[in-house]
């Protein structure tokens, strides 16, 4: 696997960044990334702002290797979120749901690198206007929260390179060495992965949570709540009261009363499969077995080596 954009952007040694998922991201599964060679990310939308305190003083124990902080910006305590990352010395931040515009010079002005998660090349282009140093183009097949558009990354990524000149991430369905090789070919500088990291040893989910994602199979998972916020999760039984009231009529008001409160936080680090949200993404069908991530990075590098050797 090459140095390319993306390395040399953030010093790591693979361009393979972790997704920074809810509930999911603590230290150690970010510490864990970024000793593999790869960068390490928290997922600082599942903490209060004592707890990313907490989170950040163990990934400077745990690695002296370069990581950084995902943050949707739409987090209701954004501002001491950002007034922490700055105090504590955080040379990465991936922001997303919302515009960055807003923080992105503050950032910048504290010395921190910034990239931002879109779904569209309209947003891609914003980005580059923010003066952002890198985009993750996301695709409809990640789990969790997904843009509106549903377009999938083979046909994203190809749009969002001729958008914009930026270092470019592709997220969204990237489970193997070949489809790193993959959306290289299309124009991305590097990867975000989600699922894959989810289902780690040192994923913050809970064991059930991982035993019910293994045991996915093909057509598992499924696009919803497009009213609220589309949301890509497994077909449980709050997956089909939910189908069955927006398929009713049911309003914003009425999802949300459904949903009820952490609905998240219940099925992803509590582990209730069936009345809890189980976000994650298609590929999930591919994992069958939870490994630690030393060995999930070593298997996607060989992996994009072997394919890489048989095209070239």
């Amino acid at each position: 696997m090459k140095k390319n954009r993306i390395t040399e952007l953030f010093g790591i040694q693979y361009p393979i960044i972790q997704g920074g998922m809810v509930w999911i991201s603590g230290w150690r599964l970010a510490s864990a990334v970024s000793n593999a060679g790869g960068l390490g990310l928290l997922g600082a939308g599942s903490m209060h702002p004592e707890t990313l305190l907490e989170h950040i003083h163990k990934m400077k124990l745990a690695t002296d290797k370069p990581w950084g902080v995902n943050i949707p910006l739409m987090y209701p305590e954004i501002d001491r979120l950002v007034d922490l990352i700055i105090n504590e010395g955080v040379k990465i931040v991936f922001t997303s749901a919302g515009s960055p515009k807003k923080y992105t010079r503050r950032f910048h002005d504290a010395g921190i690198k910034v990239a931002h998660v879109v779904s569209s090349s309209k947003f891609a282009r914003k980005c580059e206007e923010a003066g952002v140093d890198a985009v993750v183009a996301e695709g409809f097949e990640a789990g969790g929260h997904n843009g509106r558009e549903e377009t999938t990354t083979l046909a994203l990524i190809p749009q969002v390179r001729k958008a914009t000149t930026l270092p470019l991430i592709a997220a969204g369905g990237i489970g193997s060495g070949s489809s790193i090789l993959a959306v290289e070919a299309l124009g991305a500088d590097g990867v975000q992965i989600g699922t894959l990291f989810a289902l780690t040893e040192e994923s913050s989910a809970s064991q059930a949570y991982k035993e019910c994602c293994t045991h996915l199979e093909e057509g598992g998972t499924m696009l919803t709540l497009k009213l609220l916020s589309p949301t890509r999760m497994v077909k449980n039984s709050l997956y089909c009261r939910i189908m069955q009231a927006e398929s009713e009529g049911a309003a914003v008001e009425d999802l949300r009363a459904i949903l009820g409160q952490a609905a998240s936080k219940r099925g992803i680090f509590e582990g209730d499969v069936e009345n809890g949200e189980i976000e994650i993404g298609q590929i999930a069908s591919s994992v069958k077995e939870i490994l630690p991530v030393s060995e999930v990075m070593k298997r996607l590098v060989t992996e994009y080596d072997e394919a890489r050797a048989r095209i070239f």
